[in-house]
């Protein structure tokens, strides 16, 4: 009898011993939310989705350069759940709470729409779930709210802004009319906002002669080019993105608008290399931060670029360096966070701590989660003007800006801080 109880206890042991090594081999499940269909799929989300996928697969073959070379998070193993983004707000909150509450989702990494972002915020913190906006670019996330489980880590749309506006300033100091086409909605709004108000720091005295507000994804832009052409501008200003950015420049330039009126292109990037044939020499562009042609030269950049150009047969664009930028911050938060509770699987919560304030370098160089209560990332950015050489696009007389002149100090509106002469209070 004691011979069988001690059998009994040891089969017992042996079975909580294996349920446990196979317990703590369970996949950590993070949620990857891009545009997988419509406009906005090529240009940003395929890339965005290549991206991850890349990041998850090297990051289990522990194939990622230090500091990631930890196999997953904290050694366990990475699995996507992938969602597209297409639809409206409405149909990503309802794939959001599907994530969470059907998918178990550990955490939600996605959203290049501001709108879809400014949805989700508050559905996130509801459901206490970790997410990490890798691409949305409103300010108003974090200037309108305070969250404990929300990050973003990219900068937002004042940086591309106010960036424009410094380099138009130190390249074209002569400007006096100004014009802009961008879209009716958050994005558009914040970042045309943003930028004439900075201008009207900058040049005291520049005119706007028009300002064109179409729909998202309105993909047709006859009439709005017409007013452009006829508004005199020096410069024409697009956050345009995705489809309606190549869209664009598809019909502004056989009719001239690239030419007669310098464009800048704050999202320029994504389409520099497909449409380098439609893109003037001159033409400012920019990537939404330190990425694609103005990346730092760093071993980390090297392994990225070189790695997702050997998968998939062109350099990575902006939206790529994002993703894989967020997916390595959530990561360091988790190891960091890991490590302070013993080894054992952190808590939502626990990880939210770790990733606020914290620096990190990326691919696109330092990142600092400075506002938004250390919530929202900081970075340098730079800008170029469009160069064809040889038949391949480069960008020359490239200007870099720090992260100090780009943004407001934590706690101040960005629309304040740049009404106020880019001081604070």
């Amino acid at each position: 009898m004691l011979r069988m109880k001690a059998l009994a206890a040891s089969l017992a042991a042996a079975a909580a011993l294996v349920s446990g090594v196979v317990q703590a081999q369970e996949p950590i499940k993070v949620g990857i939310v891009t545009f997988l269909s419509g406009p906005a799929a090529g240009p940003f989300g395929v890339p965005a989705r290549n991206a991850a996928e890349i990041m998850v697969e090297l990051l289990n073959g522990e194939k990622v350069p230090a500091p990631y070379g930890k196999k997953g998070f904290g050694g366990t193993p990475l699995q996507m759940v992938l969602i597209d983004e297409a639809g409206s707000t409405t149909t990503q909150v309802t794939e959001f709470r599907n994530l969470v509450q059907r998918s178990n989702v550990d955490l939600v990494i996605g959203y290049i729409s501001s709108g879809n972002c400014l949805a989700i915020a508050p559905v996130a913190e509801e459901l206490k779930k970790l997410t990490n906006f890798f691409d949305c670019g409103t300010p108003r996330i974090f200037e309108e709210a305070s969250y404990k489980y929300v990050f973003r880590t990219s900068p937002t749309s004042t940086m591309d802004s106010v960036g424009a506006a410094l380099y138009l300033k130190e390249t074209k100091p002569n400007l006096k009319v100004v014009a802009g086409l961008n879209q009716n909605y958050a994005w558009g709004q914040d970042s045309w906002g943003d930028w004439e108000r900075s201008m009207q720091q900058l040049f005291p005295g520049v005119k706007t002669a028009t300002s064109q507000m179409p729909k998202l994804f309105a993909g047709q832009f006859g009439a709005e080019i017409s007013a452009l052409l006829t508004s005199g501008a020096d410069v024409v200003h697009t956050s345009f993105w995705g489809g309606d950015l190549e869209a664009f420049i598809l019909q502004a330039a056989p009719r001239g608008l690239l030419k007669k009126s310098t464009a800048v292109l704050t999202t320029g990037e994504t389409a520099m290399f497909k449409l380098a044939a439609q893109i003037p020499d001159g033409t400012v562009i920019g990537a939404r931060g330190p990425f694609g042609p103005f990346a730092p030269d760093t071993a980390l950049n090297k392994w990225f670029s070189s790695t997702f150009k050997d998968r998939y047969n062109v350099p990575p664009n902006y939206a790529a360096y994002q993703m894989a930028q967020a997916i390595m911050g959530v990561k360091l938060a988790w190891e960091k966070a890991q490590d302070a509770k013993g080894g054992q699987k952190p808590t939502n919560e626990e990880v939210a701590a770790a990733l606020e304030n914290m620096t990190w370098e990326g691919p696109g160089g330092i990142v600092r989660m400075s506002l938004g209560k250390g919530h929202q990332a900081v970075m340098e950015t730079a800008y170029g003007q469009t160069k064809v050489v040889k038949g391949q696009m480069t960008v020359t007389n490239v200007r870099r800006f720090p992260a100090e002149r780009l943004n407001p100090p934590d706690g101040m509106k960005s629309s304040d801080w740049i009404a106020n002469g880019f001081k604070a209070k």
